[in-house]
């Protein structure tokens, strides 16, 4: 499997994983500029940001050590863009995020950064 193939399986199985623990899929693959968030989803009125990291192993670390500070940064932003355009800024609970997924863990953790 390319890298392609890895991140289009992960967010495959981190958006099959959230619909089953009762989060409704709002988008994927949500574009602003040259920016993107994997998943919006939403669970008891509050808005959630996933970033999916897929992994084949964790020979260069964990999944979840590859999101920097720029990349939430980034995530962020676009995430402002989102609810900016659905006049939902500050109007409604919004958390980040992040699921790791090697061959043999899958780590969810909520709210797993701040603005």
């Amino acid at each position: 499997m390319n890298r392609y193939e890895i991140g289009v399986s992960g967010e495959t199985s981190a958006t099959n994983y959230l619909k089953n623990n009762g989060y409704v899929i709002l988008a994927r693959n949500y574009r602003f500029e040259r920016n993107e968030i994997d998943i919006i989803c939403e669970k008891k009125g509050t808005i959630v940001f996933v970033e999916v990291k897929k992994r084949s192993g964790d020979k260069f670390g964990s999944p979840i050590e590859a999101i920097t500070l720029e990349k939430t940064k980034k995530i962020t932003f676009v995430a402002q863009q989102y609810l900016i355009s659905r006049e939902l800024l500050d109007k409604c609970n919004a958390r980040f995020d992040v699921i790791g997924i090697t061959k043999d863990k899958f780590t969810h953790i909520e709210d797993a950064f701040r603005i």
